[in-house]
This record gives structure tokens, sequence and C-alpha cells, in this order.
């Protein structure tokens, strides 16, 4: 059964780091390009960033570039979503998700993702 599972979220003041964690199950996420949502309260989801198979090509939506990083542990079948200089703006529910049958070394943060986790929750605020 294919699974994922966010943790890693919390309240953090602004200017702050957090780092989200995916951990897949079921499957191995290698073989899957992956990505992270958010949304927040009152609005629609957005892509944050995405990680394609074989790690070559990451994709990170403009308002968090230089802050934010995806990144992959393999051995661990797990993906990271490393946060710093967080805004008040960062402040949604956080989301990995997993497309199958990606193209090897291409992400988009505009494809439809076959498997959502349950989403994690960051709070910045002072």
């Amino acid at each position: 059964q294919v699974q994922l599972v966010e943790s890693g979220g919390g309240l953090v003041q602004p200017g702050g780091s957090l780092r989200l964690s995916c951990a897949a199950s079921g499957f191995a996420s290698n073989d899957y390009a992956i990505g992270w949502f958010r949304q927040a309260p009152g609005k629609g989801r957005e892509g944050v960033s995405c990680i394609s198979r074989g790690s070559g090509n990451l994709q990170h939506t403009d308002s968090v570039k230089g802050r934010f990083t995806i990144f992959r542990d393999s051995a661990k079948n797990m993906v990271y979503l490393q946060m710093n200089s967080l805004k008040a703006e960062d402040t949604a529910v956080y989301y990995c998700a997993a497309k199958s049958q990606a193209l090897f070394g291409i992400c988009s943060l505009g494809w439809q993702y076959n498997y959502w986790g349950q989403g994690t929750q960051v709070t910045v605020s002072s």
C-alpha cells in the first residue's frame, strides 16, 4: 500500500527554519517524482518544490527560491523540505505527493500527482 506521511511542522518565528520530512512506504520514492505543496487558510493549493527521479532536477516556486530546498535520502526512502528564512506568508498545511511514471530527470509542480500525504501544519508567527 502506497503511503506518504509528513512530519516536522510546527510553530516558528519569522526568520526561523524548519525541516519537513516525507516518509514513503509501499514504494521506492526514488522511482517517483516527489512534490511539496501547501494550502493556506482560504486559499487554493500551491506547488512549492519538486524533485525528479534521480534528483537531477529541482523546481521551486518563485516565492521560496533561495529559502527552501528539497532533497532525498533514498536509503531511508525519505524526501525533505528544508525551509529557511520563514515568513508569515509561508503559514500553511504542507503536503508531500508522489507522481508515478514521471520522466527521469524532470519534475513539474503542474503535474497531477498520484499519491498524497495527510499534511503537516506550519505556522510562522511571532
